[in-house]
């Protein structure tokens, strides 16, 4: 801690302490400062320090301390007056705002004091000369805080009435508090205009667009405007984070968590800010966070989850059900608080009616990683918006009250309906035939004298073994059994080949097909002499014929195998055609036959793709879908289409690759797996972005992590699509929203799962967007991380990026000594790999580093002399291939920043050389800038013509206006025919016509002795 000896290193200590992060430390240092300012004997020390510590209060969880200080300010400029500079003068009226908001916080100052306070406000500004403007906002708040809605309106009109000075708050402020009184009566449309000017980043100051982003919220969820609702929450929480002073702010974004289908988000930041549940520095906003912990408890609590643990204040654990009626009782003590210094309950029925919303949406994916330790993951339920007041979907396994339950449907009902969804190939059949068996048990416990005929209970063992997977052949064999027994001998060889079936699929293709063969000869006999009917008949076909694909999958990977795949192949397509010649003249007869033609197409499809010929493939797979549509199975197309995708992604069809993928989500419907959807949206993702539709690419991409979580493959598809999902959102300039994803993602994007290339583009990309919000420090730890894994690499060139763009965030970040080293480092690089322009840049880069530093001018012009020559001897070699005109530039450019750096150290009185050499050298860079760009045409035109106007300058400088008048002439000369609307060329015709005017003046201003 640095020692106070005089007011300059007073007011020093105070810069570096109002730097610090807003919190208890600050404040103690800002009371250690004023005690140190006290023994300076200087009243505006004290003044200032006074001020200053008013400032930091203000700005933390501790506003209840703002009182003493501005007080005994009051008391000295009531004294003493003349102590004030203009500045303390001003500061001392603009911080009574801040007493009357501070008084209307703290529920122990009577109401009857801040109305005195308002009136003596009131006289102070009218003496002082001020607007009413600053007073009637302040009345409007106290107004609209008890519900005195008359004189709040009234006092609304004033303070627009009024006219802005500079009492007045600042822009942003007075538009986020009249948007916060529309939004508070309902007027969500009228709030956000009134906030859009802050929201779009043209009035900002310390705590905005920070609360506007966190009131916007949830006016943008009724609305129905979700994307923003979506962005506004990562950017501004981003905002609110490292600021303690914006609980309040920060309790609109766990509101906004709570009513949006992320109860888990919302418990992440709660335990992020512990002290949020006790700090009882500003009780109001104390409330509005407990408010809202009361209204996450309980919608934990209705979702079945009151049992979860959950952060809560320090010194125990907490479930969800506990904390609730705690948090509901402080929230509700506090609100009493102040009811009864307002002598109303308007405060109270407040903090009731926010407890008590309901949900806005059912789900909004954020795109940001939920945390791997998170207590809560939500049930899953289906997407999309609740109707305007009802009730959100009630907790699985509860009732809502006053209901009964249904009865459950009878063994019979249940028996046609299972048959007609098995029959016509509907989703969900085998969960159906599983209900009947339920039913079946339970009837046959309780007595029941329902009978099962066997060909019930073959069908229901049948669909039992289809749910099994590979550990079904005792199964099929059981329902081949009692199909033999029902007298349906075709249905009962239909379940010996689903039998045989299941050996394939667990790998044992030779057993399989011996297990095939008799069935598929056994059908055959009965089919022809009509002992059986055509589905079952396809049925054992379709089963042989997927046997022999297996044994082509087999071929394909036994390289002993190999030389068999021809044969094996035709087969195969044997087989399947057997399948298409029985079914194909019936299809619309039976969707079932249907079904087989349109697989037997799609086998078709895979066994040409299998064979080379990916164009045929293509097509066959495109038929079999389409044909599932045409049956009316749009489900069964979506394996199909997603087959189609990657033939004609193969075939270099993006239209038809995009195509596909849209059909298969289409026709996938609420049917298909999250994991299925998310693989979709991902590869939409891809697509999109590449086609530069990022917008959408960043929307499928947030679809695809969403569907990934759900199918609990968050750590890997999801990652991935998070991945992707930062660098659509970077690509749109959301640096905010980017930097939260890829924040978020890092701890999952590994080199194991993802691949080394994945985690440096992650860092980069988050290099990127902290370098956009001017985080550099934090931007060149990510650009150094990523470089240091790159490191390894065989090919160097990404290596000497990142440490080139590392070393200019430490650079942007202030760090000159680390920012030379590592464009030291980047220019080793950049030369080992032959990018001289690299090179170029960094030797200019650490030249103007150098400048600064120790070595000062000499140092910088051997750096800058060096880039020159380097330049030079790149152009001399290169090829006239295009990299001779690159590289010319760079020259150019080189010359041009060596005249900016002798100007200078000429400005900056850093040598003991005379200036007018300075400048003379300066011109002769110039003029070599100018020539090499002459060299390239007007390609180059604005950089010569630009370098042309700083030797104009230098020469009027250096007393030769007729030369200066001579390059401006020639500048006008140059750009005289360029068209009006070249903003470039009127611009330097601007400047070269003010040049000559200058040059013109002096020469006919006669020098005085």
């Amino acid at each position: 801690m640095s020692s106070i000896t005089d007011f300059d290193s007073l007011r020093r200590a105070m810069g570096e302490n109002s730097e610090q992060p807003e919190g208890p430390a600050r404040n103690a240092r800002a009371e250690h400062l004023l005690l140190e300012a006290e023994k300076l004997n200087i009243p505006l020390a004290v003044i200032e320090a006074l001020g200053h510590q008013l400032k930091v209060y203000n700005y933390s969880s501790e506003k209840g301390k703002m009182f003493v200080p501005f007080a005994r300010l009051l008391r000295m400029w009531d004294e003493r007056p003349e102590d004030f500079d203009a500045y303390e003068t001003h500061s001392l009226h603009w911080v009574f705002k801040w007493m009357s908001a501070g008084m209307l916080d703290q529920p122990h100052i009577p109401l009857t004091s801040i109305e005195k306070w308002l009136g003596e406000m009131e006289h102070r500004y009218r003496l002082a000369g001020h607007s009413e403007r600053a007073l009637r906002s302040a009345e409007f708040s106290v107004a609209a805080h008890v519900g005195d809605m008359p004189r709040a309106e009234r006092a609304y009109a004033a303070w627009l009435a009024a006219d802005r000075d500079t009492m007045a708050d600042c822009h942003a402020c007075e538009l986020h508090g009249q948007g916060w009184w529309q939004a508070q009566n309902g007027r969500d449309a009228e709030a956000l205009e009134l906030w859009r000017p802050v929201l779009e980043g043209e009035f900002t100051c310390a705590h905005e667009p920070h609360t506007a982003l966190a009131s916007s919220l949830l006016s943008l969820l009724r609305l129905g405007r979700a994307d923003e609702a979506r962005a506004h929450h990562l950017r501004g929480f981003r905002l609110v984070r490292p600021m303690e002073s914006m609980r309040g702010a920060y309790a609109d974004h766990v509101e906004f968590c709570a009513l949006s289908g992320n109860e888990a988000r919302a418990l992440e930041l709660l335990a992020e800010r512990p002290a949020y549940f006790t700090d009882e520095g500003h009780p109001r906003s104390r409330l509005d966070f407990l408010s809202v912990v009361t209204l996450l408890m309980d919608r934990l609590t209705g979702l079945g989850l009151g049992g979860t643990q959950v952060p809560g204040p320090a010194g125990r654990t907490w479930t969800a059900a506990e904390l609730a009626p705690h948090a509901r009782d402080r929230a509700l003590a506090l609100a009493a608080r102040f009811d009864e210094r307002n002598g109303t309950e308007y405060v109270s029925e407040r903090a009731r009616a926010r407890m008590a919303r309901r949900p806005l949406v059912d789900r909004l994916p954020l795109g940001v990683r939920p945390s791997n330790t998170s207590p809560v993951r939500a049930p899953e339920r289906p997407a999309g918006p609740v109707a305007p007041g009802a009730e959100a979907p009630a907790a699985p396994g509860t009732q809502s009250s006053g209901d009964s339950a249904p009865p459950a449907p009878a063994l019979p009902a249940l028996l046609v309906e299972a048959r007609r969804m098995s029959d016509t190939l509907q989703p969900h059949a085998v969960e159906a035939w599983a209900a009947v068996a339920q039913a079946a048990q339970e009837a046959e416990a309780a007595g029941s004298d329902v009978v099962l005929e066997p060909r019930d209970r073959a069908e229901i063992a049948d669909h039992e073994a289809m749910a099994l997977g590979p550990e079904a052949t005792g199964l099929f064999e059981r329902a081949a059994e009692l199909y033999a027994e029902a007298g349906d001998p075709g249905e009962a060889l239909a379940a010996r080949a689903r039998a045989a079936y299941v050996h394939a699929l667990a790998g044992r293709v030779d057993e399989a097909l011996a297990a095939v063969a008799g069935p598929h000869e056994e059908v055959l006999s009965l089919y022809a002499g009509g002992g059986t009917g055509l589905r079952q008949t396809a049925s054992v076909l379709m089963a042989r014929a997927r046997i022999l694909i297996r044994r082509v999958h087999a071929a394909g990977e036994d390289l002993q195998e190999a030389v068999l795949e021809e044969a094996v192949l035709e087969e195969a397509v044997t087989a399947v055609r057997a399948v298409l010649a029985l079914v194909e003249e019936h299809t619309g007869e039976d969707v079932r036959l249907a079904a087989r033609a349109a697989e037997a197409q799609a086998m078709l499809g895979e066994l040409a793709g299998r064979a080379g010929d990916v164009e045929t493939a293509a097509e066959l797979s495109a038929r079999a879908a389409g044909a599932f549509v045409a049956a009316g199975l749009p489900w069964f197309a979506v394996e199909y289409e997603a087959r189609l995708a990657q033939l004609t992604h193969h075939l270099g069809d993006v239209d038809g690759t995009e195509r596909a993928l849209r059909a298969a989500l289409e026709h996938g419907g609420p049917y298909l797996e999250p994991v299925g959807r998310a693989q979709l949206h991902l590869q939409l993702a891809e697509i999109t972005g590449g086609l530069g539709r990022v917008a959408e690419a960043a929307d499928h991409a947030l679809e695809a992590a969403h569907w990934a979580d759900e199918a609990g493959e968050g750590p890997t598809l999801g990652a991935w699509a998070r991945h992707q999902l930062g660098g659509f959102l970077l690509r749109r300039g959301r640096w905010a929203e980017a930097a939260e994803v890829l924040e978020s993602v890092l701890p999952d994007v590994t080199a194991g799962t993802h691949g080394e290339g994945a985690v440096v583009q992650t860092l980069w990309w988050l290099g990127d967007c902290l370098g956009e919000l001017g985080e550099h420090r934090a931007a060149a730890e990510r650009r150094l991380q990523a470089a240091g894994i790159a490191r390894d690499w065989p090919e160097q060139q990404d290596h000497a990026t990142l440490a080139h763009l590392a070393a200019s965030s430490l650079e942007q970040a202030g760090l000159a000594d680390e920012a030379e080293r590592a464009y030291a480092r980047a220019g080793e690089l950049w030369r080992a790999v032959g990018d001289v322009p690299g090179l170029v840049r960094s030797l200019r880069a650490r030249a103007w580093l150098t400048l600064r530093g120790e070595a000062g001018p000499d140092g910088a012009r051997a750096l800058m002399t060096n880039a020159v020559e380097e330049c030079e001897a790149a152009v001399d070699a290169a090829p006239d291939d295009g990299t001779r005109a690159r590289l010319t530039a760079d020259l150019g450019h080189t010359h041009r920043q060596f005249a900016d750096l002798l100007v200078r150290v000429e400005d900056a009185g850093a040598t003991d050389d005379d200036g007018e050499i300075l400048f003379e050298e300066a011109v002769t860079a110039l003029d070599r800038a100018i020539a090499a760009f002459a060299l390239l045409g007007p390609d180059a035109l604005q950089d010569r013509s630009r370098a042309e106007l700083a030797a104009a300058w230098l020469e009027a400088d250096l007393g030769r206006p007729a030369d200066a008048a001579a390059r401006a002439r020639a500048v006008l000369t140059a750009h005289g025919s360029a068209p009006e609307e070249d903003e470039a060329a009127r611009s330097l015709r601007g400047e070269a016509e003010r040049l000559l005017n200058t040059v013109t003046r002096e020469k006919r201003e006669p020098v005085e002795n």
